[in-house]
């Protein structure tokens, strides 16, 4: 029971490593609020997860995209949870093309739902943590945004600025107690690389040392220690967990 009495925000919670994470979270005695763009199946299913852990699961409904929108709704949760002791970040999107085709919607879109939302939410919950004194905020940025991946300048342009900030927001709120650090996962089996051709994860997979595609549960493993008091001594760092792939 790592996370017990902790009470945890999850942005983009209801699929793939989003889920997950609440999953483990909830598991591990966390209370989860969840934030997604629209009612979904894989909240209901955390509702039910969490009475079985004993715990409880929660939904808010919100663009993260959207100022007007999402901001009232992280400050209503932030109220009627008492607080968040832990924020993950994990809220994202792909429009993937090639730079010279990009249409600039999708490049603006990716933008906002992958950075510009994460410090629309971690404004908010950050100044009520450095209010207490404590908290931990762990940002999923990705291998792309570290090293690039051609056909997708909008999505490693989201999660190379995820790194920047994850630095330097941990750098400016260090001494009120609050952590902030950034997850950077490879080529993990998700709903959104299950889009990927066949070819491509062959390629893929053929460049990672350890010859296997990572899993959800991996990355929330690692998260559920980021989030916990077993890494108190620890921020302002951007963690690869992507089997070698980023060495």
């Amino acid at each position: 029971m790592l996370l017990k009495g902790k009470t945890a925000l999850i942005t983009g919670a209801s699929r793939g490593i989003g889920k997950e994470i609440a999953r483990r979270f909830l598991e591990e005695g966390a209370s989860v609020w969840g934030l997604s763009t629209k009612p979904s199946e894989g909240a209901r299913e955390l509702v039910e997860f969490a009475k079985n852990c004993g715990s409880e699961f929660h939904e808010v409904i919100a663009d993260i995209s959207n100022p007007e929108v999402v901001q009232p709704a992280v400050t209503e949760a932030l109220k009627a949870s008492g607080g968040f002791s832990i924020l993950v970040n994990n809220a994202g999107i792909t429009r993937d093309a090639l730079s010279l085709r990009m249409k600039l919607e999708d490049w603006e879109q990716v933008l906002k739902i992958n950075l510009t939302g994460t410090f629309l939410v971690s404004q908010i919950v950050s100044n009520d943590m450095i209010r207490k004194r404590t908290g931990s905020i762990i940002n999923m940025t990705s291998i792309v945004g570290l090293h690039g991946q051609a056909g997708q300048v909008n999505y490693a342009a989201s999660k190379a600025g995820l790194v920047g900030y994850t630095k330097s927001l941990a750098k400016e709120i260090a001494g009120r107690g609050v952590r902030v650090n950034a997850v950077a996962p490879g080529y993990i089996e998700t709903e959104m690389t299950d889009a990927i051709p066949e070819d491509a994860k062959k390629a893929w997979l053929e460049g990672i040392p350890m010859k296997r595609p990572g899993y959800s549960r991996e990355v929330a493993d690692l998260v559920v220690f980021l989030a916990s008091d077993m890494s108190m001594y620890i921020t302002a760092q951007v963690i690869g967990i992507d089997g070698g792939m980023g060495a």
